[in-house]
């Protein structure tokens, strides 16, 4: 009580409450030390170990697949006419829209037509005055020919004469003048005869001449008629015009391109087949594989788009070039699409997909199922005993959302298809059946 008292003195009193708060909190933590001393020689239960993972497995099985390639193409009008005049000349009219489908034969361009006609005008009158010539050449013909027959006619006269007053002028039954004068008159008609068969000659070339004459006048009206159609510039086949690379009011000649006309249904695709892709195309045909090449009416080809859609129409391959592309150790390979409304354009790029191979007795799996470390493709498997295993494969070909495996796996394994990361060599789990493999036969693409 002295001692309280004494602690309890002004002097004193704030180290007493200084020690009470101490000790009251070193009591506090040894009561908590206590209570777990406590709880750990209670032994209160451990969590028990983890159980075999849960995983979905499917069984691998083999088929017929049908294997395809694809190729980047490039798009290209099936005809593509440069559409250029064939005289010189102002260009007049512009007669067709920039973009629009034209006609075969309807007239694009007009060039001046005025110094072309003003050109027939003067073949046409040349003509005319060949064949006048020709006709005066021809009715002196017939004037010679009948002097011809007068001519012809008096020396037979002549000469009946002359058969008749001989022998009478032997027996002295008539003059010897008379028959000299008959002798003379044979001579003068014989004379008219022969110069009326050269001027007949002369008359017939004359003749000749005109029709010649004709004959070029006509070839030269023709020309005049041709260049004056060709005045007129037509489309030579059925297509999508482009711009006009002239203005009315240029001369233009045979040399300057108006516009360009594209057939574009069918339109062509042109993509290349490296040297291996080729090889490999011609083995295969050998060995009843697809001939794609050879025969190209009999493998239909898909188009897949820019935006990713597949274009509806199939196609076929129409040209495969004689030879290698020495830069690029490429072929180049044309194929046609029928292209109703004009929906594809030249210029445009697509991939071409032909199914090149069939494989008998392939195993597909997944691609989500491949794991790849280092290079090295592995899928993880499940055995009888329930634990994971790592198995090594070789791939080839995709074909779809799967892939072909070349080696490593057997028909009838189990390979794991979840859970990929969690997993290690002979980790205990627990599979369960996935959703089975979509059937990939020979006859699917």
């Amino acid at each position: 009580m002295v001692l309280q008292n004494r602690f309890m003195n002004r002097p004193n009193r704030g180290k007493w409450i200084s020690f009470t708060i101490a000790w009251g909190f070193a009591a506090l933590l040894a009561a908590l030390l206590a209570s777990l001393t406590a709880c750990g020689k209670g032994g209160a239960p451990q969590a028990p170990p983890p159980g075999p993972m849960p995983v979905s497995v499917i069984r691998v099985q083999s088929s017929s697949v049908r294997l395809s390639n694809e190729w980047v193409g490039t798009m290209d009008g099936y005809v593509n006419a440069q559409i250029q005049p064939q005289v010189s000349g102002y260009l007049v009219e512009q007669s067709y829209r920039e973009g629009a489908v034209v006609e075969k034969g309807q007239v694009l361009f007009q060039i001046d037509p005025r110094p072309f006609q003003a050109l027939l005008n003067q073949a046409q009158a040349q003509l005319g005055q060949a064949q006048a010539q020709a006709g005066q050449a021809e009715a002196q013909v017939e004037q010679q020919q009948a002097s011809l027959g007068e001519a012809q006619a008096q020396l037979g006269l002549a000469k009946i004469n002359l058969e008749r007053d001989t022998p009478l002028a032997a027996q002295r039954a008539i003059a010897h003048s008379t028959l000299d004068n008959e002798k003379q008159q044979e001579q003068q008609y014989e004379s008219a005869v022969k110069a009326g068969q050269a001027s007949i000659v002369a008359a017939q070339a004359q003749v000749a001449a005109a029709k010649a004459a004709i004959g070029a006048a006509e070839a030269q009206v023709e020309t005049a008629k041709l260049n004056l159609g060709f005045t007129q510039v037509h489309s030579l086949i059925t297509g999508v015009a482009g711009q006009a690379t002239t203005q009315v009011g240029n001369l233009v000649g045979p040399q300057s391109v108006l516009t360009s006309v594209s057939q574009m249904d069918p339109i062509k695709i042109y993509f290349s087949l490296s040297d291996s892709e080729y090889l490999a195309l011609e083995k295969g045909a050998k060995t009843g594989g697809s001939d794609l090449l050879k025969g190209a009416a009999n493998v239909p080809l898909t188009l897949r788009l820019s935006d990713g859609t597949t274009y509806p129409h199939t196609g076929k391959i129409v040209f495969v070039d004689r030879q290698m592309n020495q830069q690029t150790g490429a072929i180049r390979i044309a194929a046609a699409f029928a292209n109703p409304g004009n929906l594809l354009r030249p210029g445009q790029f697509g991939r071409v997909t032909a199914n090149t191979e069939v494989r008998q007795d392939a195993i597909l799996i997944p691609q989500s199922v491949v794991a790849d470390l280092q290079g090295q493709k592995q899928v993880f498997t499940v055995g009888r005993d329930n634990k994971v295993h790592v198995v090594n494969i070789v791939v080839g070909a995709e074909v779809g959302t799967n892939v072909v495996v070349l080696s490593g796996l057997r028909p009838g394994t189990t390979v794991i298809s979840d859970n990929l990361q969690k997993l290690r060599e002979g980790a205990p789990v627990a599979p369960h059946e996935a959703a089975a493999l979509p059937a990939q036969t020979a006859g699917e693409k």
